[in-house]
């Protein structure tokens, strides 16, 4: 909940150059550096839900930072939920690597953040975006992605960070490209695992949804602070 006495959680103003970028931070309320997970929305925008998950983080004892890709367009609550997904869909790609770069160097000047310790997760869209910052932020220790398109494999030899990818058996869309991104991680020698949750479909983790899916929600979310807490917390 917004109001969790454990921890210090709400909207922040993160400049980026060009333009502030409107981000969700949630963080214990002791004021302990903590390490930082990054959290990508899905072509929902910077929804409750997205903001939920930044603060299970912040339970968890990390620097939760989730950042609205729709801040140059006012945010996601100006455009509305029926004009994000094609917004975003409008945008060069490499903003949203940049706007999560922004975020991360923000929390670099925040005497609560050991932003030195980095890891990232996202959703759908951001399982995808996830999969870009991964790429093109050698920094990044570990990613979860959701159910992300997987970047283009001749880019694999960039990514430096260890990558877990959630699916469901359902989304065929998406685990069409599987094999593909498997065996260029393994081939470049780069740390990936990967969990399918049988029966479940696209956007099972989001509880707002129709396809949630409890039991693989609550299984994946366990596997998500394991893979930060090896790979981030512990580095």
């Amino acid at each position: 909940m917004p109001d969790d006495p454990v921890i210090i959680a709400g909207e922040i103003q993160i400049p980026a150059g060009d333009a502030n970028i409107i981000g969700y931070l949630a963080r214990s309320s002791n004021e302990s550096a903590a390490p930082v997970i990054l959290v990508c929305h899905e072509n929902r925008g910077l929804t409750p839900h997205i903001q939920d998950v930044a603060r299970r983080f912040g339970k968890a004892g990390y620097v939760g930072l989730a950042v609205d890709l729709l801040s140059r367009q006012g945010g996601t609550a100006a455009v509305g939920s029926g004009g994000v997904p094609g917004a975003l869909g409008s945008i060069d790609p490499s903003q949203f690597v940049a706007d999560f770069k922004s975020g991360w160097q923000y929390l670099q000047g925040q005497s609560f953040a050991d932003a030195a310790r980095v890891g990232m997760t996202g959703f759908c869209f951001g399982g995808g975006v996830t999969w870009q910052v991964a790429v093109h932020m050698p920094e990044l220790l570990a990613a979860v992605p959701f159910y992300g398109p997987h970047p283009v494999v001749s880019d694999v030899p960039n990514i430096r960070a260890a990558v877990l990818g959630i699916y469901g058996e359902l989304d065929g869309r998406i685990n069409g490209g599987i094999p593909a991104i498997e065996e260029a991680m393994k081939a470049n020698n780069k740390i990936y695992e990967k969990m399918i949750y049988p029966n479940a479909d696209h956007a099972f983790n989001n509880d707002t949804g129709t396809r949630y899916n409890p039991e693989a929600a609550q299984d994946a979310w366990g596997r998500t602070l394991a893979w930060f807490e090896k790979y981030v917390r512990n580095t």
